[in-house]
């Protein structure tokens, strides 16, 4: 049985949220930003009269301003985004069980075994759309296909409030003459590269010689060949799926540079309690450390080590992640922001393999970190803090436990 797969995006969810609260901004030109004084000045999601004006999402505001000095600007309200997007979800759930998020405001549905109490997948769109927009207020784009790539395809092919068909009888017409970048996946280092080997189109892929593909990409390069030939077989996760951790991070854009490493020690004791927070929650140790650096000149790179020994602690995981500030960079251009990430996790539960060179007892730290942890939880995120940070309250002022940022998938493309 031939599938019927679909791909719900939610058009440029945080404005229609906020449009869906107040009518009356659905006829102004409207963004939502981060915070310019925290040096959050971009712009994370716009309506689609700023669209028309040439606003884009990951604008600098000062530039979106100059586009049109009467845009209007509004604070993301996250909470609010979160549960819109839940009620969005619950719809889906009618119609099937294979719902796949990606990202706040889309999701694949598998609806093959629905088509006969609900109609063809046309017909299922259709009424998931209207649904959408008459019980919440938002717009959204469906793309029909059978298989996952090809239905992404179709949820942006017409925006807003379209929905695609795309078959095997005519993907070739549809998707082959797309731009190359239009395949998922295909980001921009690798369409800049398919641009030098004369790929333009996802057509001119489709058509490339796989032996080279593979050789010059790698699997990837096989992956990729076979999506854009139709050949996309992964399955559409059941919601109750829950997607292995493969690392946890956390960085922040620093409200004022960064101008020497015990800054940076400040704001990695900010970022690792949180990390290491998380670790605990799913029972995780970890033996890699990656940090990124991206200074003034808006130049970024990452370093990384890994370990023998499991890290579990803050103390540990900053002393790690200063050690790599300190070998890798020396400030002659401030840092703006900065993020630390942990991966190759292993659960704590497991045997660990033990050094016979280093003797690491972390146990009092871990009972510190134990502590602090079950305090902040009984009475907020500021109702301790080690007395370091104290000396610098507009670097650490901030809470990475709450503070996070949901962006829709689309911000990142």
């Amino acid at each position: 049985m031939e599938r019927t797969i679909l791909h719900c995006d939610l058009n440029n969810f945080y404005a229609s949220v906020e449009c869906a609260k107040d009518p009356c901004l659905r006829n102004i030109p409207l963004a939502i930003a981060g915070n310019q004084e925290l040096r959050h000045g971009i712009i994370l999601a716009k309506n689609q009269l700023a669209k028309q004006l040439g606003i884009k999402t990951g604008q600098a505001i000062w530039e979106a301003k100059q586009l049109c000095e009467d845009l209007t600007l509004l604070p993301p309200d996250f909470k609010e985004y979160q549960r819109c997007s839940k009620m969005v979800k619950e719809i889906f759930t009618d119609y099937t069980d294979l719902i796949e998020d990606f990202g706040i405001d889309e999701a694949w549905l598998d609806v093959t075994q629905s088509r006969n109490l609900f109609g063809d997948g046309f017909t299922i769109a259709e009424t998931i759309q209207q649904r959408i927009y008459n019980e919440i207020g938002l717009t959204s784009s469906i793309g029909v296909s059978f298989n996952k790539i090809f239905a992404k395809l179709g949820s942006d092919y017409k925006k807003p409030m379209g929905i695609t068909v795309i078959t095997k009888n005519n993907y070739r017409s549809i998707v082959w003459p797309l731009p190359v970048e239009d395949l998922l996946y295909v980001g921009r280092s690798t369409a800049g590269k398919m641009q030098e080997l004369g790929i333009h189109t996802i057509g001119d892929l489709a058509h490339f010689n796989y032996g080279k593909l593979s050789h010059i990409f790698g699997k990837w390069g096989e992956y990729l060949w076979r999506f854009a030939n139709g050949e996309d077989q992964s399955e559409v996760a059941k919601q109750t799926y829950i997607f292995p951790i493969k690392s946890i991070g956390n960085g922040i854009t620093a409200p004022r540079d960064i101008y020497d490493i015990e800054d940076f020690r400040l704001i990695a004791y900010v970022l690792c309690e949180s990390i290491v927070a998380r670790m605990r929650e799913q029972h995780f140790a970890a033996r890699c450390v990656s940090v990124q650096f991206r200074n003034t000149g808006l130049v970024s790179f990452t370093r990384q080590m890994t370990f023998s020994v499991p890290i579990y602690t803050v103390k540990r995981l900053v002393d790690i992640a200063v050690s790599l500030c300190r070998e890798n960079y020396h400030f002659q251009l401030p840092l703006r922001s900065m993020s630390i990430s942990v991966s190759r996790l292993l659960s704590r539960s497991s045997y660990h393999q033990l050094s016979l060179f280093e003797e690491i007892d972390d146990s009092k730290d871990e009972i510190i970190d134990v502590v602090l942890e079950q305090i902040r939880k009984r009475f907020g995120t500021f109702s301790i803090r080690r007395c370091s940070l104290k000396s610098d309250m507009e670097l650490t002022g901030f809470d990475p436990f709450s503070d996070h940022t949901i962006h829709p998938v689309n911000f990142f493309r």
